[in-house]
């Protein structure tokens, strides 16, 4: 196994042939906020948060879904892309619904900590308020779909650990929705198997448990990585 040499925020540090540069980041301590990446999940660079800069190449690079690579010149933090992940986090506030008060998961929300993070202490951009449903047909669970970020966490932890594939997208740009069932209400759903993961592994409100109330859930995302490890080394099969 050939181990690459490259330069991250000037420092020079290796990496193996199949290392992105967020697990370089992560393995470096170099912070980069995500929304869309879950360990234990696959990419897709959906969020566009972790966007960094390569020297030679005027594009900006998405980390999560980018392999590092021989002599790459890695910038993390600059003025562009701090302007970059604050517009970001503002238009997907201003997309939604997201009343933080009376969320379920207030001050455990991944958007709330990603916020905070990149500065943002108020919206330039003129709200949607666009008239978003509530699908309480699930016996255990809800979806509000004014919280959603569309990161997708859902439909790929039910494809790829769960194995059932009830969520997916459906519509195109704002109009956008994750879907259960080709459209079905949640509770109607044949596939869904009342399993969880998938409200686990939402960062924001959308997701959540009945019982909760504002302020009231924190999610545990850990087990996503305990599953896929022990999947792995077959922990499971006698």
């Amino acid at each position: 196994m050939s181990v690459k040499t490259l330069l991250l925020d000037g420092k020079p540090v290796s990496a193996a042939p199949d290392e992105t540069i967020l697990d370089l980041c992560r393995e470096h301590g170099v912070p980069l906020p995500t929304l869309c990446h879950l360990d234990g999940l696959g990419d897709i660079g959906a969020c566009r948060l972790c966007l960094v800069e390569v020297k030679g190449s005027a594009k900006l690079f998405p980390a999560c879904t980018t392999l590092a690579d021989e002599g790459m010149e890695i910038t993390t933090d600059s003025p562009r892309l701090r302007g970059y992940r604050r517009q970001i986090v503002e238009l997907l506030f201003a997309e939604r619904n997201h009343v933080c008060a009376v969320c379920v998961v207030n001050g455990s929300c991944e958007l709330q900590e990603v916020a905070y993070a990149v500065g943002m202490d108020h919206v330039r951009f003129e709200y949607r308020h666009p008239a978003t449903s509530l699908d309480a047909s699930h016996p255990r669970f809800m979806l509000d779909h004014g919280r959603c970020i569309l990161c997708t966490r859902c439909v790929r932890v039910c494809d790829e650990i769960e194995g059932a594939h009830t969520w997916d997208v459906a519509g195109r740009g704002a109009e956008c929705r994750v879907i259960t069932d080709l459209n079905q209400p949640w509770g109607a759903s044949q596939s869904c198997t009342s399993c969880g993961k998938c409200v686990q592994a939402c960062p924001t409100g959308a997701l959540f448990e009945k019982t909760r109330t504002a302020g009231g859930m924190v999610k545990n995302r850990d087990f996503l990585t305990f599953i896929k490890n022990a999947r792995e080394k077959k922990q499971w099969i006698r």
